[in-house]
């Protein structure tokens, strides 16, 4: 029986990035499954530390979902870009650090993509990360201190995710993105913060308004 390890995709797809600094952008997609701050079930959500997760991340059952070798994954990413430009995957979840390791990610670099990931913040970011963005979570202890982008879901109730928790950290960019919740607007809010405090900028889901994945 091999050993060699696999990696566990929910889904793997390719569409424009559709928010951050990096929007508009033409990317693949590669979800992993599980995340260490939620099940992924609803009857689980009361309890978790993110309870406001809007991804589903549980099995391999999406497009190009699968259990895949090493070789298999990268090939699957490099399959799905359609030529030119300067390829770029997006390593997502759940939390994607809880398989993506220095293998895959070399890889997907000979394979001529630029690698950036999509994290908790939870896990070190291994240093052949070409793009980092940290979405710190409440409750959730932060051990990524710095990256390319910081993008902050507003407004949240508790003390710990607060704007001002993150000002001082190493990050190029700092993002506020409203919070996705049924019978509310929070863009109204996030606008008057941002422009109360001009560090941050506004981060909206452009994918959701355009219709695409």
């Amino acid at each position: 029986m091999s050993s060699e390890r696999t990696y566990k995709i929910k889904e793997a797809f390719y569409t424009l990035q559709g928010e951050g600094a990096q929007a508009g952008r033409a990317a693949v997609f590669l979800r992993f499954t599980g995340c260490n701050l939620w099940s992924g079930r609803e009857e689980d959500r009361h309890s978790a530390v993110c309870k406001f997760c809007d991804t589903d991340f549980i099995g391999t059952n999406g497009t190009n979902g699968g259990r895949y070798t090493l070789d298999q994954c990268a090939d699957l990413v490099l399959g799905l870009w359609p030529g030119g430009g300067k390829p770029y995957v997006v390593c997502t979840g759940g939390e994607p650090l809880l398989q993506l390791d220095e293998p895959l990610i070399d890889a997907l670099h000979k394979r001529g993509f630029e690698v950036a990931v999509e994290t908790n913040g939870t896990i070190p970011v291994p240093s052949e990360i070409d793009w980092v963005c940290v979405s710190p979570k409440a409750d959730a202890g932060l051990v990524v201190a710095g990256g390319d982008e910081l993008k902050l879901v507003y407004p949240q109730t508790e003390a710990d995710a607060q704007p001002e928790r993150f000002t001082q950290l190493n990050f190029q960019h700092f993002f506020l993105q409203p919070k996705d919740e049924t019978g509310r607007d929070n863009t109204t809010a996030t606008v008057a913060y941002c422009m109360e405090h001009p560090q941050w900028r506004v981060s909206l889901q452009t994918h959701k308004i355009m219709g695409i994945e």
